[in-house]
């Protein structure tokens, strides 16, 4: 079959992947910089071609809450927005979370805290990797650096978040979002029928004809049952960290300093590379792709060889907590960010590894 290539931005990859994937439905409220989701999906029309139900929300609120009710049928169910708008789905996320229901949340991040600004940040670390709701719970969170990667893991989402059934969300920043590139779209993958997801999710709301009828609720009032529900998610996450970590790593194995950092600012640490390299520095990358599970073993041993590592983020400073507990005060972490959506310049990088690391050696 021949590929089918398009050019567009990661919104739109994103919005293409739902369709091709073979989503049941989308809710979703616009908030700039991911509102090419939704006027996408409204653009392309897929109710007409798939039967996607398409939904413009009233609120964040409303739309997560619409996210929980079909993915409590078994529904490959997504919503997106960016961070303010996550902020207020929190509640409902816990929910999902506690139901042991699967779903998928696109976050697009721009600059905080409050309503900020409109551009690019990363600042949503934290709220998306150790649980932004409240309660002992994760979600798998995917980091990509590319529009191909925006498009691709909708799909693997899906697969991790109906394996493990839990929550997987997407964490893109806003550069990420806004970018055109070429992209290879997925053939279409039909949606599951009626009887596929009764025989896939026996737990689902299907109705009760011919069996008990399922429960699906966040609420337990005797606590040695609530006591054993968490510590059955807790064996869950033990099994996603144990079997779903992703991470690329880049000329590791000969660097003298590393570098490490997720989503557009590991792109643009590959040209710090590229100019380190040709003044004869010899740098090598970690760029985790699943922030949560934390590839901590890798980061581990390829900074065994390391003299310094430097975390480049677009915030003031929140991976870096994971990259010090990953090589457990072994060797010398420091951090480089801009804050307010101005995004640094790979010679920016560069001089500040010289000055924090390297220099800081001497």
């Amino acid at each position: 079959m021949k590929e089918e290539v398009r050019l567009m931005k990661g919104n739109e990859a994103l919005a293409h992947a739902m369709i091709r994937y073979g989503a049941d439905g989308y809710f979703g409220y616009p908030i700039t910089p991911q509102s090419e989701v939704l006027e996408t999906l409204e653009a392309e029309m897929p109710w007409e071609s798939t039967g996607m139900v398409v939904v413009q929300a009233e609120s964040e609120l409303a739309s997560i809450n619409m996210v929980y009710g079909g993915a409590a049928c078994g529904k490959a169910v997504v919503t997106s927005s960016s961070s303010p708008g996550i902020s207020l789905m929190q509640e409902g996320i816990s929910y999902l979370a506690a139901s042991e229901l699967p779903a998928l949340i696109v976050n697009v991040m721009r600059g905080g805290p409050g309503l900020g600004t409109i551009h690019p940040s990363q600042a949503d670390y934290f709220q998306a990797v150790k649980g932004g709701g409240h309660g002992d719970y994760r979600l798998i969170t995917l980091a990509p650096s590319s529009v191909q990667e925006m498009c691709d893991f909708v799909g693997l989402a899906w697969d991790l978040s109906f394996k493990y059934r839990t929550v997987a969300m997407i964490l893109a920043d806003g550069i990420v979002g806004q970018m055109m590139e070429k992209v290879v779209l997925p053939p279409q993958r039909p949606r599951r029928t009626d009887e596929e997801i009764r025989k896939q999710c026996p737990w689902a709301l299907t109705g009760a004809k011919g069996r008990k009828p399922n429960v699906i609720s966040s609420l337990e009032l005797d606590t040695a049952q609530m006591e054993r529900n968490n510590e059955r998610f807790q064996r869950t996450y033990r099994e996603i960290e144990k079997n779903e970590v992703r991470v690329e790593m880049l000329d590791v194995d000969d660097c003298d300093y590393l570098l490490v950092a997720f989503g557009s600012m590991a792109r643009i640490c590959q040209k710090v590379m590229e100019n380190a390299r040709e003044e004869g520095l010899k740098l090598g990358l970690i760029r985790p792709i699943t922030l949560w599970p934390f590839p901590y073993e890798q980061i581990k041993n390829a900074a065994k060889k390391a003299k310094g590592i430097l975390v480049v983020e677009l915030d003031a400073g929140q991976m870096i907590e994971d990259v010090k507990l990953a090589v457990e005060c072994k060797v010398d972490v420091e951090h480089y960010g801009r804050l307010g959506g101005i995004v640094p310049n790979p010679d920016e990088v560069l001089d500040a590894l010289k000055e924090k690391v390297i220099n800081k050696k001497k």
